[in-house]
């Protein structure tokens, strides 16, 4: 059909249709297996003209409306062949076997009209005339009706008068003596509308689907997008692969965006007209991920800033959306160190591990004096060695020393008590207050588990002052005594 016929078509039935007797429009109403008035349809959308667009019910009807109804501000139309779209069945004619259809019934001529609609809880079309105190008045089809001001838009509308003159939708909510008081809302027409193009996008979402929208508000915990009557969130975690960006300083309402669907799912409205879909949205998931490629050399020291600081220990952001974690084990004496870190300040670290499947990388202090991309070589502590270090931590059972040239768990161990040489019942602290210098022999090695002795230690540095000077001495006959011998070297 080209637009030439479907426009002449579209005038002969407004034509004919104007001529049907209100007997035939009753009988077409009580028709059985097809649409009647008052009828809510659906069909997809097979030519869409200059005057009129028309849709197929099934494979054996069709109908059409007005293409006003469907034409933006702009003049342009919004829908196309093959787009699903719904309205109300407003006239029926048999003998051309078409259905005339709308948004609304249009312009009610008559009481009878306004009663129909009232009864379809189907909107009609009026021209507002006039403000007072109370609302607005509005003429429906020669019919004088009266809208309340707490009906007058979804929300509180500031100047009412800005209305007049404007032809808009509305809900019979009241038919008082014979038509004589009519009361409409624009409210309910308005929430009908909305509730009815939520319909339709939620049809048409799903989990992993990009849809565009608008952003309506912004808070901490994320922003609300308006996806075209229904309303989804982007979390805060999904709106940057970024930890440190707040969704203040990534979006702002009035926004249009695209977003994936990450969970679409009904929930019970909190009360009456609430939502009752559950969706949530990302903006991250169309961004790349900074994973992708990372290159991240274990042992490479890294200049970062610290994003933020918790109990277990500090993030670090070594790139963006790429955060390390500075655990308080890592920090020191009962994580003195950690007291020192605030968020914002730049460190130097090293990377100790990195788990891609899950994002994580874990990070140890960087040793003093060390240069960004450097590799920092690990200090062997194998059983039997001998090293030095400071204390950096006192407890009644022994003292904490971290080996020198080391930073982090690696090389903080354990001197007992007993590996200590000192008396039973001694005030540790006072013998040993922190970063009191000790030489010790190393006795046990592994993460978490480095145990150190002094007592070791001196035994190891006696018997090499003995082998000392027993090779001066030529033979150990001659010498006597271990204690002889240190007196001789002495």
């Amino acid at each position: 059909m080209t637009d030439e016929q479907a426009d002449s078509f579209a005038a002969l039935f407004e034509q004919a249709a104007s001529t049907v007797p209100a007997a035939t429009v009753e009988a077409s109403k009580r028709r059985r297996g097809g649409p009647r008035v008052g009828d809510r349809i659906e069909g997809v959308v097979i030519k869409v003209g200059t005057d009129s667009v028309f849709f197929e019910l099934d494979s054996k009807q069709q109908a059409f409306v007005d293409a006003s109804e469907f034409r933006a501000v702009d003049g342009t139309m919004t829908v196309k062949e093959g787009d699903s779209i719904r309205g109300i069945v407003l006239e029926v004619d048999d003998r051309l076997g078409y259905v005339r259809a709308g948004k609304s019934m249009g312009r009610a001529s008559n009481v009878g009209g306004l009663e129909l609609a009232k009864a379809n809880d189907m909107p009609v079309m009026g021209k507002v005339t006039g403000v007072n105190k109370g609302g607005l008045e509005v003429e429906i089809g020669g019919a004088k009706a009266f809208c309340p001001m707490s009906q007058v838009g979804a929300k509180f509308v500031e100047d009412p008068s800005k209305l007049v003159g404007q032809s808009l939708n509305f809900m019979v909510t009241e038919i008082r003596d014979g038509g004589k008081g009519v009361v409409v809302s624009r409210r309910a027409a308005m929430m009908r509308e909305a509730n009815e193009s939520a319909g339709e996008v939620l049809r048409k979402l799903g989990v992993g689907i990009i849809v565009r929208g608008t952003v309506t508000g912004v808070r901490d915990f994320g922003a609300f997008v308006d996806l075209g009557g229904v309303e989804g969130l982007i979390p805060r975690s999904e709106i940057s692969h970024d930890r440190g960006v707040s969704a203040h300083d990534a979006l702002k309402a009035g926004d249009v965006v695209d977003v994936v669907v990450r969970e679409l799912k009904e929930v019970p409205p909190a009360k009456p007209g609430a939502p009752t879909h559950k969706i949530t949205l990302s903006l991250k998931a169309l961004k790349a991920d900074p994973w992708d490629g990372l290159e991240l050399p274990t042992g490479q020291v890294m200049e970062g800033t610290i994003t933020r600081v918790l109990d277990f220990g500090a993030f670090v952001k070594l790139a963006a959306g790429v955060e390390g974690l500075l655990h308080v084990s890592e920090l020191g004496s009962k994580g003195q160190e950690q007291k020192k870190l605030a968020a914002g300040q730049a460190v130097s670290v090293v990377v100790k591990s990195i788990d891609r499947e899950a994002k994580k990388i874990s990070l140890v202090p960087a040793p003093d004096g060390a240069a960004a991309g450097a590799q920092v070589k690990e200090i062997s502590l194998r059983v039997g060695a001998v090293v030095e270090g400071a204390v950096d931590r006192v407890e009644t059972y022994g003292v904490f020393m971290q080996v020198d040239g080391t930073k982090g768990r690696n090389g903080r161990g354990l001197v007992p008590v007993a590996e200590l040489g000192v008396q039973r019942g001694v005030d540790l602290r006072k013998l040993f207050p922190e970063g009191t210098r000790l030489t010790v022999k190393v006795l046990e090695t592994g993460e978490g588990r480095l145990r150190f002795s002094v007592k070791a230690a001196k035994d190891a540095e006696e018997r090499a002052q003995f082998e000392e000077v027993r090779s001066k001495a030529g033979a150990a006959a001659t010498f006597g005594t271990f204690g002889d011998l240190l007196k001789k070297r002495s």
